[in-house]
């Protein structure tokens, strides 16, 4: 089973196209937007994220809906986002 999760584009860099700084639960990470193809996201837009690749854009009510779903896991959720806080990477 793969688990995508919703994330808000927050940062775009000109010289690299092909990433973005997303934002999940407080968590920004970069990921990789090159498999939006030619729907390339733009800040403030939504997509859902699997292995750091944005997979597709969704609308922000199904992002919120989801992440909502995602936090009424409880504490497995709380300790995945703590690991990848505690990663330190960006």
């Amino acid at each position: 089973m793969c688990l995508a999760i919703p994330g808000e584009v927050v940062e775009l860099d000109p010289a690299r196209p092909e990433v973005a700084k997303v934002e999940v639960s407080g968590v920004r990470r970069m990921i990789n937007v090159s498999l939006l193809g030619q729907s390339p996201p733009v800040t403030g837009d939504w997509v859902l994220i699997h292995v750091g690749f944005a997979m597709s854009k969704i609308d922000e009510a199904e992002a919120k809906a989801v992440l909502a779903l995602l936090d009424g896991i409880g504490q497995s959720y709380q300790d995945e986002l703590a690991a990848i806080r505690e990663s330190g990477m960006e």
